[in-house]
């Protein structure tokens, strides 16, 4: 609460510094705006100044795939813990793990950076996008965003969209053709027991799954997904499993 009030002061602070624009998403109160202007930071540069920084770097000014988890800007809601200040138009660069938000979708209009704070988070396709610290399949603990999936009594379970940069390669000759940069995209899962201040990457396998569950929850999710015959593999299955384990 000491916190939003905080926000609040700057938003009464900041709120005239930043102009009006016609068509943007409606606000929930007289003060949203200056909310999300406290929350936000310069943005690293888009794809253009991204792309820019990258062609310098391997020397290669042509790219495939995209950093993007959508290429576009989509309307969506801000909210600070569970605090609703603003809505705007969002788009999430994965590789540089930042939401771009900007409040119209006029094209001279500049995009921010949301803030990578934990208490923040927004709307995304229905799922909760927010900042945390995880830990991954090689034991590495990262820092970025994940969608959330599932919130139980037992377990919650996560998305990221993970995407990965490839350096291209010049061709070496007339015959050969080059290689242009590349962006590619994965999805991995991670899971979260109620009161473990631990966010472990799900490995995609049955067996090595239920390993990481307790003994009791090991049997059980075990006999379960041979029954339903599910691979958690696939999203719906893997959440029909998790969802089964918070009903118990």
């Amino acid at each position: 609460m000491k916190k939003f009030i905080y926000l609040s002061l700057i938003s009464l602070i900041t709120s005239g510094l930043y102009a009006q624009y016609a068509g943007q998403p409606n606000v929930t109160n007289s003060y949203a705006n200056g909310n999300v202007q406290a929350l936000v930071n310069q943005a690293s540069g888009g794809i253009k100044g991204q792309n820019e920084r990258l062609a310098e770097m391997t020397g290669i000014d042509e790219f495939s795939g995209s950093p993007y988890a959508t290429n576009e800007f989509k309307p969506t809601a801000i909210y600070y813990e569970a605090e609703k200040v603003g809505e705007v138009y969002y788009r999430y660069n994965a590789h540089n793990e930042e939401i771009e938000i900007k409040q119209t979708l006029l094209p001279e209009e500049e995009f921010s950076a949301l803030s990578k704070d934990k208490s923040v988070y927004i709307i995304a396709d229905t799922y909760k996008l927010s900042f945390k610290t995880f830990t991954d399949k090689s034991n590495n603990t990262l820092n970025g965003y994940l969608y959330t999936l599932l919130e139980g009594e037992k377990y919650d379970l996560f998305k990221r969209i993970n995407v990965k940069f490839t350096p291209g390669q010049k061709a070496e000759n007339t015959f050969v053709k080059a290689k242009p940069n590349r962006f590619s995209q994965f999805t991995e899962y991670y899971i979260q027991e109620k009161g473990v201040n631990r966010i472990d990457e799900i490995p995609l396998r049955n067996k090595k799954f239920t390993r990481m569950l307790s003994k009791k929850d090991r049997e059980k999710v075990d006999t379960y997904l041979k029954n339903q015959d599910l691979n958690i593999k696939n999203e719906e299955d893997l959440i029909q499993a998790i969802e089964m384990l918070n009903n118990q």
